[in-house]
């Protein structure tokens, strides 16, 4: 019979999980020990229980599949909490598993003063999870862990806990062979779509995280063409198709706005119009809403729909681009891409270096809460599916390097972070030089916390808190055997980004202003 640490691998090899991010601890030794047995699932040792994390959620978002950390008992679990809820609020599939202290020393409800103990270790991810789950038993390893993957993988998406005691990792358990999830999408009846959109004269296709995740992007695009309707993408969506009505900017800026403002349908595909997306729902409710979603109070608690399809994205989408009736071309989209760009040139040209240098990139981009990420996320053209992470699901600053770490793992990788989200894992250069990573990190230094300090400026306060005591960078990536290069501004930064090879620093000593896209800009204001 297997240990309860032997199966809890087996489980997760049989659901096809080939990379673990981690850090070993008293408690969860029996998991690392059984790892070096297992050959099919590769550990990666980060150094801080939030980089393993922030890394499965990053590996999750580049590949579609689902991302493991497993971490050791009470601070070390509770470290990851800021990580999981990035996940959660950003739909990301990921399992964290976290061992706890020895069944036989535990007291329900009863802090006893165990090694690493809590009151109640699952009860802290409750509010950042889609499920938490403890093993009762541990012959049950298997199954719940089991139960566990089932529920992250299952849309819509989420984060999952599992709570393991240390003392089952070492039990004799019952094998346990994972059923095969059928996965059937079943289309509900369109006819009341068909019919609000052969009304529609000006119609809009809104994209969200959902149809990224479901691979609606084929679907999405062929509905486009039937409607010739543009396409504006949420944050979650970028590079989720190529189609020719897909717009190159974000709904803050007044080009795109005019495109919502001027809909008389809006097609709401795997969204919920978050208030990053709709500056806080000061974007009017439209006059015509089909919502098609995987979860019907989702789709309708913002902007409620006057039609809901509730369903897969890419299924429904699909099948109703087969139904609908080509309609003739309102809105010319190259012309509202070009007045978009216009407008970036004309609000910073220092940032739209940024965004040339990147053009075209193939690679996946990670960016953090910082300013040059804001005009990636919102400006820069992403093109494939997948190809950007951007942590405005719960904006956690210091998500961008360590999410790189977990992207890397599918291919080469961007990194687009500040001087002070970087700081927050900095360790982690450790974990790069480790793993070999094709990780390059474009750090944009402009001397602390820029978004900040534009928020003081503007609001005529002091400058307080924000301006930062800083490391040499590049000398500190150096110092763990990873190249670096230094530039003044952005003007190199192509040159140097065709030149990294392997895991590379390039380090910009450069200021910008916040885009439109981040909320002191926004350019819809409350009336009353």
């Amino acid at each position: 019979m297997p240990k309860g640490a032997e199966s809890l691998l087996d489980v997760l090899a049989a659901h096809e999980v080939e990379v673990v991010f981690g850090l070993p601890g008293v408690h969860n030794l029996a998991i690392w020990e059984a790892l070096e047995k297992h050959k099919s699932i590769r550990m990666i040792g980060v150094r801080h229980e939030q980089t393993a994390v922030y890394a499965a959620d990053g590996y999750a978002r580049a590949t579609g599949k689902l991302g493991v950390a497993i971490v050791t008992t009470g601070p070390g679990a509770a470290n990851t909490l800021g990580a999981t809820g990035e996940a959660w609020a950003s739909g990301s599939p990921v399992l964290v598993v976290a061992t706890n202290i020895p069944s036989t020393l535990r007291q329900p409800g009863v802090y006893r003063g165990v090694l690493h103990e809590t009151r109640d270790q699952k009860a802290m991810f409750g509010p950042v999870t889609k499920a938490a789950f403890d093993v009762p038993d541990a012959q049950e390893v298997g199954a719940y862990t089991d139960k566990a993957v089932q529920a992250a993988a299952q849309s819509p998406h989420g984060p999952v806990y599992l709570g393991v005691p240390t003392d089952f990792l070492s039990a004799e358990v019952p094998h346990h062979t994972p059923a095969k999830a059928e996965r059937s999408h079943v289309v509900p009846d369109l006819a009341e779509a068909e019919e609000l959109i052969a009304r529609a004269q000006r119609p809009l296709i809104w994209a969200g995280g959902g149809a990224a995740r479901s691979g609606a992007g084929a679907a999405v695009g062929a509905l486009a063409d039937k409607l010739s309707a543009p396409i504006i993408t949420t944050y979650g969506a970028r590079g989720l198709t190529d189609s020719r009505y897909v717009v190159k900017g974000p709904v803050h800026a007044p080009p795109v706005g005019r495109l919502w403002d001027e809909a008389d349908l809006v097609i709401a595909i795997g969204t919920d119009f978050d208030g990053m997306m709709t500056q806080n729902w000061l974007q009017p409710k439209p006059p015509t809403l089909l919502a098609i979603n995987v979860d019907k109070a989702e789709a309708n608690k913002n902007y409620p729909a006057d039609v809901t399809i509730e369903g897969d994205a890419a299924a429904v989408t699909e099948a109703l681009a087969a139904k609908v009736v080509d309609k003739e071309a309102v809105v010319d989209v190259e012309a509202v891409n070009a007045e978009v760009r216009a407008f970036a040139e004309a609000d910073s040209p220092e940032a739209v270096k940024l965004l040339q240098a990147l053009e075209g990139e193939t690679a996946t981009i990670v960016a953090d809460m910082c300013i040059p990420g804001y005009w990636i996320g919102g400006f820069h053209h992403v093109t494939k599916p997948r190809g950007l992470a951007y942590p405005v699901g719960w904006g956690t600053l210091g998500f961008g390097f360590p999410a790189a770490i977990g992207a890397a793992f599918a291919g080469r990788t961007i990194a687009v972070v500040g001087d002070g989200g970087f700081l927050f894992a900095c360790g982690d250069l450790a974990t790069l030089r480790q793993e070999n990573l094709p990780l390059t990190i474009v750090l944009v230094d402009d001397g602390g916390y820029g978004m900040l300090r534009y928020d003081q400026q503007i609001a005529g306060h002091a400058i307080s808190g924000v301006d930062l005591t800083r490391p040499d960078f590049a000398k500190l990536a150096e110092s763990f055997g990873i190249p670096a290069v230094t530039l003044d501004g952005f003007d190199g930064l192509r040159e140097a980004l065709d030149n990294a090879n392997g895991p590379t620093m390039i380090v910009v000593n450069a200021g910008l202003t916040p885009p439109v896209s981040t909320s002191p800009r926004w350019y819809r204001k409350k009336t009353t």
